[in-house]
């Protein structure tokens, strides 16, 4: 399993609006962009997976901007992960019939297989966008602002 820079990326925006952004003060991308040091352009893409997921969401206009819809306590790296990789198992035939030559039952590896793609989606249902914040906050030394957020 190899989670792409879209992946990366995904949970950098999260993280970055749970803690600079809400409904009531939504962030633009273009603040993220800055202040993650990512393009712009590739994150628009990314956040359109996100909203499409109902992960994020979005309001227009001269205060417009995006926040996460999802509280950050519910809403786990693997939700936001799927929403824009989609099925990440290290090898297909742990989630699709597939035909390499070798009778599943009788393979030697797909146990295996199995047991690490377990470990690692209970890591990612585990780890929730509200413990990244918390790191976030650890590493920033926790500079809020008026609103609570970070600036």
């Amino acid at each position: 399993m190899k989670i792409s820079t879209k992946g990366r990326y995904a949970l950098e925006i999260v993280t970055d609006l749970a803690v600079h952004s809400d409904r009531e003060h939504p962030e633009s991308l273009k603040a993220v962009s800055l202040r993650r040091g990512l393009s712009e352009k590739y994150l628009e893409r990314i956040v359109r997976e996100l909203k499409t997921a109902g992960i994020l969401n979005s309001s227009r206009g001269a205060k417009g901007g995006y926040w996460i819809e999802k509280s950050p306590e519910s809403l786990t790296v693997k939700d936001t992960l799927r929403a824009v990789e989609g099925e990440m198992a290290p090898v297909e035939c742990l989630t699709t019939v597939k035909e390499c030559g070798i009778d599943c039952s009788k393979c030697p590896t797909r146990e295996t297989w199995g047991v690490m793609w377990e470990i690692i989606l209970q890591t990612m249902e585990d780890v929730t966008i509200s413990d990244l914040v918390k790191r976030a906050m650890e590493n920033a030394g926790s500079i809020k602002t008026e609103y609570g957020r970070m600036s």
